[in-house]
């Protein structure tokens, strides 16, 4: 289970209130020092700026994965956000994103942040899992989603 150790029940929000980009990494970032108070909040803040300032992670449809890389962090932690009202991410298709899986990773780490980018995008791929995961009005709803489907990848590989 990758998914399952990344995100926990405090790093999930399924009302997230941003209406922008900006916004809604601050927000989402919030989630993430609440699961692990060691992260350096101004260090976490201007690696997913950098990185997003590279190009967008609008990824898909209706989905970010903001991501960077801070020295606050051994691994990978991250956090998950849903927004009913939809926020403007400035993704390369112009639409608006509901669903946002934030990532920060050690710089050492290369290799294990590429390994979650995989199993998320294995995720993502499975047909159920947006409209189920966007239907769920709980943090444990949301993490016991993420868990199932991670389940049915693994099994299937």
């Amino acid at each position: 289970m990758i998914l399952g150790r990344i995100f926990n029940i405090k790093s999930i929000n399924t009302r997230l209130e941003s209406e922008t980009r900006d916004e809604v990494f601050e927000e989402l970032l919030e989630a993430v020092i609440a699961a692990n108070p060691q992260v350096d909040r101004a260090e976490a803040l201007a690696a997913v700026r950098e990185r997003e300032a590279k190009m967008s992670t609008g990824i898909m449809r209706g989905i970010a994965v903001p991501h960077g890389k801070t020295r606050s962090v051994k691994g990978v932690v991250g956090a998950v956000g849903i927004s009913h009202n939809g926020i403007d991410y400035e993704s390369l298709d112009n639409a608006p994103v509901n669903l946002v899986f934030l990532l920060l990773t050690d710089p050492n780490d290369h290799e294990y942040h590429l390994t979650v980018l995989k199993r998320l995008s294995q995720v993502l791929d499975s047909p159920a899992f947006i409209s189920t995961i966007l239907a769920q009005t709980t943090a444990q709803g949301v993490y016991d989603t993420i868990c199932k489907f991670e389940s049915l990848v693994s099994a299937g590989q």
